[in-house]
């Protein structure tokens, strides 16, 4: 069998971290070649079975390497003898011979939440996820297999799809062992953090993650007990919500106690969970919430949002509250922050939970749908 892996779309993050664990773990990939189109940033493990293909085309363009799909794979595929082609970015824009398998993955929840995409004013992202909805539902209604990343997001499409999908499966992200941090663990504190205890929040800054709403209730937090904690809010924010999020910080006084650190390398977020003293993840709208996923490893408690699929991922191990309401988040910081044996049972939790996610599983599972013919 031969798979052709179009990754082309995987420049950065979760995309490049799950194509690389599914190259780890080919144990239960029965491929007598697999090969893949990949920007150069995606470092390819070695083995024998995998081979990158080089494309003379200028793929960096999305617009033109668009174009490259819907063209000139397809003779790509039929010069390759291509048995089965994988297209973990979501979209399959090309056609294919006919003895060609066809399998893809559902990885973008906002084009199909129209809450989240009314927040956005009217311009290129708003245009973006009109055209992805419509898109990424043709490719999955096309595809032999479609892969979900969790139950909720194949109830979503399914409904959308009205009983036109082929064969779906949910397959949950794995966690690196790289995030189960042991307990009592003498993982180093970066200096760059705050001298005091922090609340952290990891995620870029978007609509929908929230951080407004975080930065508010951790406000109110402060106005009813004695918090010498920091807020810590890590990740990209050099964009125009980025800048409303910096603005209500100055409004609300909180100059001193929040903290935007921009990007963290991977390397580094392990030892930002572990040191937390509470984690906290406001999203409204994801597939797979891989941040979640981290943060559970770290073994410390979580307060989560309560919109679909956090409890699917969460379960009983962290506690919940409405992500659009900062009275709700400060209310459920005050609830746990001063009891300790709370704060120690649900590290534990969090500890426990961690281990239902394991990347050798996710990609056992991968490998074992695409081999079916």
């Amino acid at each position: 069998m031969k798979i052709v892996i179009n990754a082309l779309s995987a420049r950065r993050g979760g995309g490049q971290t799950y194509l690389l664990n599914l190259l780890q773990n080919l144990d239960h990939c029965k491929a007598t070649e697999i090969m893949i189109l990949a920007p150069e940033s995606l470092n390819i493990p070695t083995n024998p079975k995998i081979k990158r293909i080089e494309v003379n085309w200028p793929i960096d363009n999305p617009l033109l390497r668009t174009l490259w799909e819907r063209y000139l794979l397809s003779g790509l595929l039929k010069k390759l003898n291509a048995d089965v082609l994988f297209c973990p970015g979501g979209l399959v824009t090309s056609a294919v011979p006919n003895k060609c398998k066809t399998v893809t993955m559902f990885r973008n929840m906002i084009p199909f939440d129209p809450a989240q995409r009314a927040k956005y004013p009217f311009g290129l992202m708003k245009m973006r996820n009109w055209l992805l909805e419509r898109a990424l539902l043709k490719s999955m209604i096309k595809a032999d297999i479609c892969i979900f990343i969790s139950d909720f997001a194949r109830q979503v499409i399914e409904e959308r799809a009205k009983g036109c999908l082929n064969n779906t499966i949910i397959i949950p992200h794995g966690l690196s062992e790289h995030f189960k941090i042991p307990v009592n663990s003498s993982l180093s504190r970066p200096k760059w953090l705050p001298k005091d205890e922090y609340l952290l929040y990891v995620s870029i800054f978007d609509v929908y993650k929230n951080q407004l709403e975080v930065v508010r209730g951790f406000h109110l937090l402060k106005s009813r007990r004695k918090t010498q904690e920091k807020l810590v809010l890590a990740g990209f924010n050099s964009s125009k919500y980025g800048q409303k999020v910096r603005s209500e910080i100055f409004r609300l006084g909180l100059q001193n106690d929040v903290i935007l650190t921009g990007n963290i390398t991977y390397i580094e977020l392990p030892n930002i969970y572990y040191h937390a003293k509470i984690n906290i993840f406001a999203s409204e709208c994801e597939n797979c919430p891989n941040i979640l996923l981290e943060a559970l490893g770290a073994g410390r408690p979580l307060i989560v949002s309560n919109r679909q699929p956090m409890p699917e991922f969460g379960g009983d191990a962290v506690t919940y509250f409405n992500p659009s309401s900062p009275e709700d988040l400060a209310l459920k910081l005050v609830s746990i922050i001063d009891d300790s044996v709370l704060m120690q049972n649900l590290s534990a939790r969090a500890r426990e939970r961690s281990r239902q996610f394991c990347w050798k599983q996710t990609a056992r599972m991968t490998w074992e749908a695409i081999n079916q013919r």
